[in-house]
């Protein structure tokens, strides 16, 4: 009952503040944990006496007299062996026993080696006598190598770990003749699981002669591999041993590591393994044995991709199957296996793009601003070995690069405490970072062979044309990968493949029906044109006709489809911002002056928040003005429509300062505000001549309604500052001081500052 359990708890802890004390070996006598273990009880009350054994030899070890160590060791041992001596017992008190043996693993790191200097061979010798008795043995060294060589950092002083470390390394050569006689006599599957299980846990410490010099490789690959059964705990040993990072010396051993697991592998999949549909209706097992597969070939792959070409000179077909298997691992429908595979394919086309070009990429640097090699169309005499030795390889991977490509951004739609709509880009999230990954991949992919990347996405982009292959996730996985290469390829295959493009996607949504569809494809039509400004610098008629379509999308009520369009604007006008401020041929005047006489009616529909990113956009093309008179004149023609309403609110409260306390002017405040801020981010020093005009009344108005705070809290309490009329006045106080600190740090004029 729960009131049982109440004082079950509290007797525990009364025991344990005993131990904690100097009174440990009689609280221990007094408890009697033996007895208690050794009686069929209640399975919670064990445990309880586990936990109070596990907390003395933990802490308090050292002052037990030496008798009473003994007798709890040995106590602890015959429990064990009795327990797991027993193939009934070790299956009905799994639980129970793990426990006891993570509390013997505690006794051996105070005794072993100094006071049980025979503890390796008493275990091995035990593990002779009883199948299941060595099994719970292999799961006891198993926790102990872990203890030893995994946590120890934190669980025990680095002498002691040094010393256990040594012992262990002394006594192995008995560990690994009892793990190679059970993995070649043993046909208990329990067994021969736990005895791989135990081994993975030894192979990142014990010296290298166990598994180069002997047939522990061999046995792992030729009899434990093809066992459907074994084939997990094998790969995961043999990735162990893959990543070994130990010097050229072994590389022999290496090559034939990769020879004999991809032979065997050969052997064992069908060659029409379709890994994606296996993962997805297969069992947990297989989804497993997908995973471990990618992880072993990429993590030799990645240290070791010299041995596998060297020995693809004569068993060429070795390093295809290798690579082939990690194809179709990339495209299992799952993101942690995909990774996997992407961070070796990223590895390789950097790699390969390094060597060809003698170029090593800085860190960081954008992959798209680097040279492209000479053209490899396919594999041909005048290109590099390497190149041709994946070349088929590498047209495998931009396919599932392009089908696979990341969303380019996420933004939130999120409501602030005002109950406004504001949209948020995501930063940092696991998304962009996928995104930022296999974008850089493709790009390297595409300069490695930009006629190759082409035609995928041409074919491709036909098929969603023709249908056969048309959905919208199809079409935006494409697009992002479209928009991903920009600035990959030569200045003219840019425009002639991007002019192909786009002309199919307006083709396409004239086609399609219905406005979903339409929206989806006018949404990928601006982010590819917002994703080429070279282009669009090049070409001021495309750059007009794309610009102008995207203040007609500003008009479409379809979700999403303003916020893309406004999105692209600031993208298009950050870039392409002089071409804006300029009077092309055949114009009647600059196009931002055009816009400013415009600037209302194409605002009409769009969101608060939206028109905020608007102006945003058109500040970008103020400030490419050099012009100081002509910038100035520009910002006024900008900030009519705000500054008019600024000016009717300024003297309405000029009357009697109740009109500020009305809620659509604090939103109107606010909104203002922030639109004054959006184009202080992009002009920057420039703005002076517009927030001079407003300087003087921000003051004002931010003590207003400091004033006005002051006085609700003071009627009403800690509960006013909750109100909508006090959180509104805090908004405008908060924006204001919010453009006053972007406008203070882009200021170049120190003198007008102070």
């Amino acid at each position: 009952t729960p009131a049982e359990r109440d004082q079950a708890q509290r007797v525990l802890t009364q025991l344990q503040e005993r131990i904690n004390s100097e009174d440990a070996s009689a609280a221990l006598n007094w408890f009697r944990v033996d007895l208690i273990l050794e009686q069929p009880n209640n399975p919670n009350t064990k445990f309880f006496a586990l936990q109070i054994l596990d907390a003395c030899i933990k802490y308090r070890w050292r002052t037990l007299p030496r008798q009473q160590c003994d007798g709890i060791k040995d106590f602890i041992v015959n429990l064990v062996i009795k327990l797991s001596s027993d193939e009934a017992l070790l299956r009905g008190q799994r639980l129970f026993i793990n426990k006891l043996n993570l509390i013997l693993v505690q006794v051996i790191k105070q005794e072993w080696p100094r006071n049980w200097p025979t503890f390796i061979s008493d275990v091995v010798n035990a593990s002779k006598a009883n199948e299941t008795l060595c099994e719970n043995n292999m799961s006891i060294l198993k926790l102990l190598s872990e203890e030893v060589f995994d946590f120890s950092k934190d669980e025990m002083t680095s002498a002691k770990a040094k010393r256990l470390k040594e012992s262990f390394n002394q006594d192995f050569s008995l560990i690994y003749q009892l793990c190679d006689f059970i993995m070649e006599h043993s046909q208990k599957p329990s067994l021969l699981a736990m005895t791989l299980q135990t081994l993975l846990r030894f192979l990142n410490w014990i010296p290298l002669g166990y598994i180069f010099e002997t047939q522990m490789v061999e046995r792992l690959v030729q009899k434990f591999l093809p066992v459907q059964l074994f084939r997990n705990d094998t790969l995961a040993c043999l990735t162990e041993i893959a990543g070994l990072d130990i010097g050229a010396a072994y590389n022999s051993h290496f090559e034939k590591l990769f020879v004999i697991v991809t032979t065997q592998l050969t052997l064992t999949l069908p060659t029409d393994v379709n890994f994606a549909a296996a993962f997805e209706s297969g069992s947990e097992e297989d989804a497993r044995f997908i995973q471990n597969l990618a992880l072993f070939y990429t993590t030799f792959l990645r240290p070791h991709i010299a041995i596998a070409e060297k020995n693809a000179t004569t068993q060429p077909k070795l390093l295809h199957a290798a690579l082939s298997t990690l194809i179709g691992i990339s495209k299992v429908d799952d993101l942690e296996v995909f990774k996997i595979c992407l961070e070796f394919w990223h590895h390789l086309a950097s790699d390969l793009y390094t060597c060809e070009c003698g170029i090593v990429p800085a860190i960081g640097a954008a992959p798209l601003l680097l040279a492209p090699p000479p053209q490899l169309g396919g594999p041909n005499p005048s290109a590099s070995p390497r190149r041709q030795l994946y070349s088929a390889v590498l047209t495998q991977v931009r396919g599932v690069m392009i089908s696979r490509m990341a969303k380019p951004e996420e933004v939130l739609i999120i409501e602030d405490e005002n109950g406004e709509i504001i949209r948020e880009p995501m930063k940092d999230s696991d998304a962009i970072t996928l995104y930022k990954t296999m974008r850089e991949t493709l790009v390297y992919l595409t300069h490695l062979n930009v006629d190759d990347t082409e035609n995928i996405m041409l074919e491709r982009l036909a098929l969603q044309v023709d249908g056969s292959e048309w959905s919208w996730h199809n079409l935006n996985t494409l697009c992002w990968a479209i928009g991903s290469i920009s600035g990959a390829m030569g200045e003219e295959d840019e425009k002639r493949f991007l002019v192909t493009v786009i002309k199919d996607l307006l083709g396409l949504c004239e086609m399609k029906r219905g406005k979903d569809n339409k929206a989806v494809i006018a949404s990928n039509i601006m982010y590819v044109v917002g994703q080429y400004p070279r282009f669009l610098k090049a070409h001021w008629k495309f750059l007009k006709t794309v610009v102008n379509k995207l203040f007609e999308f500003m008009h479409e009520l379809h979700p999403g489809v303003q916020d893309m369009a406004c999105d692209t604007f600031v993208k298009i006008a950050q870039k392409c911002r002089r071409k804006f401020s300029m009077l092309q041929v055949g114009e009647a005047m600059p196009f931002v002056d055009e816009l400013c006489l415009n600037l209302p009616s194409i605002v009409s529909d769009l969101e608060p928040s939206q028109v905020h990113t608007f102006y945003e956009a058109v500040g970008y093309m103020v400030q490419s003005q050099t012009d100081g008179k002509a910038r100035d004149a520009l910002l006024a023609k900008l900030m009519e429509m705000p500054n008019q309403t600024w000016a009717d609110i300024m003297a309405q409260a000029s009357s009697g300062v109740g009109v500020l306390k009305e809620p659509l002017t604090m939103k109107n405040l606010v909104n203002i505000i922030k639109a004054n801020e959006r184009v202080v981010l992009a002009l920057g020093h420039p703005f002076t001549s517009q927030i001079g005009r407003l300087y003087i009344d921000l003051l004002h108005v931010y003590k207003g309604y400091s004033e006005m705070i002051n006085a609700a809290v003071a009627q009403g309490g800690q509960y006013a500052t909750s109100t909508s009329a006090v959180r509104g006045m805090r908004a405008v106080k908060r924006e204001t001081l919010r453009l006053l600190e972007s406008y203070i740090e882009r200021s170049e004029d120190s003198e007008l500052i102070l």
